[in-house]
C-alpha cells in the first residue's frame, strides 16, 4: 500500500501509524508522530538551506515554522485521505477533529516511512508532499513586514509574542516622533523612531531582527 508517496514494505507499520491512540488499542502511532516529527524538522530544514542560500538563520526558522504547523500539515493530511484512512475511538469517529490530530497523523505516517524505508525515503516522502506549503511560505515569508517577520521568529523560536514600548515622543500632535523599542520576554532590542507609533514599531521591529540575525551569524562562526 502507498502513501505519501512511499510504498511501504511492511504494512504492519502502516497500520500502527493510522492508529489514534483513541482507538484503545495497546500499541497506538504516538511513538511514531515523535520520529516524524523530528524527520520533517530536518527534511524542510535541509531543503531550505539547500535551495534557498540567500536565507539568513531567522528567515529559515520562520518558513519552517510556516510549513510544518499544525494548520498546514492538518490540510495536507485530509488532502491526502489520512483522515478517511486512520482508526479512532468511537469518542472521535464521526466528529469534527482540531487540524492537531491531523497533523500528529501526518507526522506518524512519515515516521513509518522512515522506519520503513530510511530517512533519504522518509526526506522524499515529506518534500513531495509539502513542496506546495514549502513555496507558499517562502513567498508568504518574502511579503511580511517587519513586526510580522518578529512576530513569526519570536514565536518559532521562544513560542512568544513581541511587545513594543514607547520610550518617548515629541512635538506637537500634528508632527509628533515617537521612539519605541521591541522586546522579547526579558530581552530589550534597540529603539527606533518613527512618525506613528506604527511606524516606530515596524522599525524597532527592523532593529530587532538585526539584532537576532547578527547574534546567529555569530553563532555559526563560532562552530565553523
Amino acid at each position: 500500500m502507498q502513501l505519501l508517496g512511499h510504498t511501504f514494505a511492511d504494512l504492519d507499520l502502516l497500520d500502527l501509524a493510522l492508529t489514534h491512540a483513541s482507538a484503545g488499542d495497546a500499541r497506538n502511532n504516538e511513538r511514531l508522530e515523535f520520529l516524524g516529527d523530528a524527520a520533517l524538522d530536518l527534511a524542510v530544514a535541509a531543503e531550505l538551506y539547500a535551495v534557498r542560500p540567500s536565507l539568513s538563520e531567522g528567515e529559515m526558522t520562520v518558513i519552517k515554522s510556516l510549513v510544518v504547523s499544525r494548520e498546514t500539515l492538518g490540510r495536507v493530511a485530509r488532502e491526502l485521505g489520512l483522515d478517511q484512512q486512520a482508526r479512532f475511538g468511537p469518542g472521535l469517529a464521526g466528529r469534527s477533529l482540531p487540524a492537531s490530530v491531523f497533523a500528529n497523523l501526518f507526522e506518524a505516517v512519515l515516521g513509518a516511512v522512515l522506519l520503513d524505508a530510511g530517512f533519504e525515503a522518509a526526506r522524499r516522502a515529506a518534500l513531495a508532499t509539502l513542496r506546495v506549503p514549502i513555496e507558499r511560505a517562502i513567498a508568504e515569508h518574502s511579503s511580511m513586514n517587519p513586526k510580522q517577520r518578529l512576530q513569526h521568529l519570536a514565536q518559532a523560536r521562544w513560542a512568544t509574542l513581541p511587545a513594543y514600548e514607547l520610550v518617548e515622543s515629541h512635538g506637537s500632535a500634528h508632527a509628533k516622533a515617537f521612539l519605541m523599542r521591541a522586546r522579547i520576554g526579558e530581552s530589550a532590542f534597540p529603539t527606533a523612531w518613527g512618525r506613528t507609533r506604527k511606524e516606530a514599531e515596524r522599525w524597532a521591529a527592523f532593529e530587532a531582527l538585526l539584532v537576532l540575525e547578527a547574534a546567529a551569524e555569530s553563532e555559526r562562526d563560532k562552530s565553523a
